[in-house]
């Protein structure tokens, strides 16, 4: 299902009373084993006016051999591939990745907003086989978007209609169990905004088989939401009643015949040979959300022994950073995408629309290239900070190519604390060595990654690598080029 009802819309962000708004695009999918399809811009409605500033992927059930994932330990899997691939062109980036099992998360963001992507991390929780299994779980991505602190947790829980208790634990285990190496929010649920999604496998109780298909060939979705178990343990437990989910206006994802829009249609043999009941359809599929509530405020107590009032700084100062710096979510999009059927789930979309005032809105770096750059000689970076951050010796700055997929991406880096030196009070300069930059030239971007903060903090304006002229003089362009000397040569061809 596309977009094309909704007016055109190619600058996102928009200006209102100091906040700014940025659209964010979400996908769960249980993908049953399968390789990608061949195309995947329907999914990611990359023919959208709208364009989106964040996609977010999570993937259930992705082909988890030993071999395949040997080898996806060092190709990647397919899925990140075809994803990036699509991505890349249009100027995203992957910022961050996450894999146990069959369980993928994939972040991916507009290359301007970047730098002001920080402190990311990732963890995963097993809950298959007792806690000693990942098949089935949850995989998470945190971080920090302008100040404000997001995170995503991609889950796949108990399968079966009996387990919708044991789902609820299992989400309760996952929420207590997943901590991060982050003070500022080291739980989920610290974080001003979390998206919980993904097979949560719950299913509509009660009715039987021919009333529930009744009810989606007529599109009467709404009379079967009251014996859907995730809205019915919502009114149990409280804490799902915390998270927010769009109405249910889109068929059952669960469970089709491979290649078709049909439900379940085969019999199955039980090990007494017996046939087994038909999967009846359910939302197994699922994308939720919570905004953090503002806290609570202590009650004012006067006359404490220093003269003063007695009240605990934590939520007062929580609850002044709400007001300084809002937050909200709006759901435009909540959909299935029936057109795919390489699984028997079908994918889920939810499209989101974040109104925020940043709280950072400068990068913590800024660096450019200085004078001419060839393979001819050490070339030079020129960066200052622009305010204080945990620098490390680890920290490196990398040449990428303009239109690079990811962070590990790079053509070259140097360290930026063994190879800097002061220019003045606020620039210094650091060296790379012209070895490995690409003989044939190429249009480039210099990035400034922290290590301590896991995220490039600082990207130069695009800048142009020129020719070796010492190669092209002396006749001793290489055989086996550079990736970008490869490219550009392929360009030049055309």
């Amino acid at each position: 299902m596309e977009e094309s009802e909704e007016p055109s819309d190619d600058t996102p962000k928009e200006e209102n009373h100091g906040t700014e708004s940025f659209r964010l695009h979400m996908v769960t999918w249980n993908v049953a084993t399968a390789d990608p399809p061949d195309h995947v811009s329907d999914l990611l409605h990359l023919t959208s006016p709208k364009s989106s500033d964040l996609y977010v992927i999570g993937l259930q059930e992705v082909y988890s051999g030993p071999l395949r994932l040997a080898s996806d330990s060092v190709l990647g899997d397919p899925w990140s591939r075809r994803v990036t691939s699509a991505l890349a062109s249009r100027k995203y980036i992957k910022i961050s990745s996450i894999r146990m099992q069959g369980l993928l998360l994939l972040f991916f963001s507009k290359l301007e907003h970047v730098p002001f992507i920080r402190d990311i991390r990732t963890t995963y929780t097993r809950t298959g086989l007792f806690g000693y299994w990942g098949n089935k779980g949850a995989v998470s991505v945190r971080l920090s978007f302008y100040g404000h602190t997001f995170c995503f947790l991609n889950c796949h829980l108990a399968a079966h209609m009996n387990y919708a208790t044991a789902r609820v634990d299992e989400f309760e285990h996952i929420m207590d169990t997943q901590v991060f190496e982050c003070n500022e929010a080291p739980g989920v649920l610290d974080h001003r905004l979390v998206f919980w999604f993904g097979d949560l496998n719950f299913r509509i109780q009660d009715h039987g088989m021919h009333f529930v298909r009744s009810c989606i060939s007529s599109q009467q979705f709404n009379l079967l939401w009251s014996k859907d178990q995730l809205t019915m343990m919502k009114k149990k437990v409280e804490a799902l009643q915390q998270f927010e989910e769009g109405p249910l206006d889109f068929q059952p994802t669960y469970k089709f015949d491979l290649n078709s829009d049909t439900y379940d249609s085969r019999s199955y043999r039980t090990w007494l040979f017996f046939t087994g009941k038909k999967r009846k359809p359910a939302w197994t599929d699922r994308i939720l959300w919570r905004l953090r509530p503002a806290p609570a405020l202590p009650p004012v107590v006067e006359g404490d022994d220093d003269g003063g009032v007695k009240a605990t700084a934590s939520p007062v100062k929580q609850a002044e950073e709400l007001a300084e710096y809002p937050l909200n979510v709006r759901q435009e999009l909540y959909t299935s995408h029936m057109e795919y059927g390489v699984s028997d789930h079908k994918p889920v979309v939810g499209v989101f629309r974040l109104q925020l005032r940043k709280v950072h809105a400068a990068p913590l770096v800024r660096l450019r290239a200085e004078g001419e750059w060839s393979a001819d000689m050490d070339p030079v970076v020129l960066y200052s900070p622009q305010q204080p951050f945990p620098s490390s010796s680890w920290d490196w700055i990398g040449l990428y190519q303009v239109g690079f997929s990811g962070v590990s991406d790079y053509i070259t880096y140097a360290w930026v604390e063994d190879n800097e030196a002061a220019l003045d009070d606020e620039h210094m300069q650091v060296f790379i060595s012209k070895e490995e930059i690409p003989v044939r030239g190429g249009d480039c971007v210099l990035c400034y990654y922290s290590s301590t903060l896991r995220s490039i903090i600082g990207i130069s304006e695009p800048f142009k690598v020129h020719a070796s002229k010492v190669a092209l003089e002396e006749g001793v362009m290489p055989e086996k080029l550079h990736g970008l000397d490869q490219i550009t040569a392929d360009e030049l061809q055309k």
